[in-house]
């Protein structure tokens, strides 16, 4: 299946998870959001949100600093 993530195509296999997404895109255990459509995505639900074709995706990473 095909989706938008920040703005580029990335193509997925039917079926894929938030947790899945982020795990191709090297993220895992990183602070991050996820919104899907507009709607954010708790982290609780990422393992099983699943995306289809056509999602809008943003991934936003939170970066500390001083």
């Amino acid at each position: 299946m095909q989706v938008q993530v920040n703005g580029e195509a990335m193509e997925l296999p039917a079926g894929a998870t938030v947790a899945a997404l982020v795990e191709k895109m090297a993220l895992t255990g990183k602070r991050l959001a996820v919104e899907i459509n507009e709607d954010i995505v708790p982290r609780s639900q990422h393992p099983k949100f699943v995306l289809n074709d056509g999602d809008r995706i943003e991934v936003v990473r939170a970066i500390g600093g001083g």
